[in-house]
């Protein structure tokens, strides 16, 4: 089998070699995003292997199929950037991985809470520069707030047993909600106006799209924290930074953004961004930006590569597809 991979990094390189003699396929790497421009770089190839920011729309699922492209491996757990619809009607599977390390994911999101409500990026850059004043540092204790988690899969239910080792009040929120003990399940609305911190753990679908927005933040505490490591296009960030601006919220942590690609992933620093509302996002001292990095731990990485090569394998073989989407 052939596969031509898509947005590669040197860590994707690095853990699929280490997997790829167990099943000895003939990997090409590209830096490129597959998108319509791109897509023909696939060419002799029997499997594309994309990224979540990569393109997998109608045109580009036309281009693939037209060069005997058969599988489409994605080597995340999101699929809201492929057009499955098309992907049926040209005959081509879609696989992905849909747990790798959810670990990772909700260790990443309190990492971010802590720094954000400890302002552990301030401390640092003081001590940097040999400032030991604390002024300014005042944060508040997690033990005994309310988070509310939004989605109780495997990354939701990990990030809520992090939070009881903090001694935290457990909300949760989910639309097939489970027994799960010490988690009480509330309707969004309650939800939103009773938690302290409110953590997004939730696939992106058409229906939750922008499910914090302008309405949905009037119903937030004053003064609560918002933290995304999921799909950015689960927060609207304009209505998100007017909030911010006027005060209502304590502070927001972003491992993800809705206009995220074409910049995460890659070194800006040259040539600064063009996405004002992301440039005033980060410019905010309340506010942590991360490049998608929640899922960045060496366990998940090497999860994802046996997992992709795996369901190639499947495909390969002319088994049932483990992880098929459909």
């Amino acid at each position: 089998m052939k596969i031509t991979m898509f947005d590669t990094k040197p860590y994707d390189k690095k853990y699929f070699e280490e997997v790829n003699p167990n099943y000895g396929f003939d990997i090409k790497y590209l830096e490129s995003t597959l998108g319509e421009n791109s897509a023909i770089m696939a060419k002799g190839s029997d499997v594309v292997c994309p990224f979540v920011n990569c393109n997998v729309d109608k045109k580009v699922i036309d281009i693939l199929a037209d060069e005997g492209i058969r599988l489409i491996a994605m080597r995340s757990a999101g699929f809201n950037n492929v057009d499955l619809k098309r992907a049926a009607e040209r005959v081509l599977k879609v696989v992905r991985v849909p747990a790798y390390s959810p670990h990772a994911v909700a260790e990443h999101s309190f990492a971010m809470l802590l720094t954000l409500v400890r302002k552990m990026q301030h401390a640092y850059v003081r001590t940097r520069e040999f400032n030991f004043s604390l002024s300014g540092l005042e944060g508040f204790d997690l033990y005994g707030k309310t988070i509310g988690i939004i989605g109780t899969g495997k990354i939701g239910r990990c990030a809520a047993d992090i939070a009881k080792g903090f001694g935290m009040h457990i909300m949760a929120y989910d639309p097939y909600p489970q027994q799960i003990e010490g988690i009480e399940y509330a309707n969004l609305e309650q939800l939103l106006k009773k938690s302290d911190i409110i953590s997004l753990y939730c696939p992106l679908t058409k229906d939750n799209r922008h499910l914090i927005n302008a309405e949905s933040l009037k119903m937030i505490k004053k003064n609560a924290v918002i933290i995304n490591t999921s799909r950015g296009g689960l927060v609207n960030s304009e209505d998100l930074l007017e909030a911010l601006k006027e005060k209502r919220l304590a502070g927001a942590a972003l491992d993800v953004y809705e206009e995220e690609a074409g910049i995460f992933f890659t070194d800006q620093s040259n040539e600064g961004i063009e996405d004002d509302t992301l440039a005033r996002l980060i410019s905010m001292p309340n506010v942590i930006v991360t490049s998608h990095q929640g899922y960045l731990t060496e366990e998940a990485l090497r999860a994802i590569s046996e997992t992709t090569l795996k369901n190639i394998s499947e495909f390969e073989q002319g088994l049932p597809l483990s992880n098929e989407i459909k």
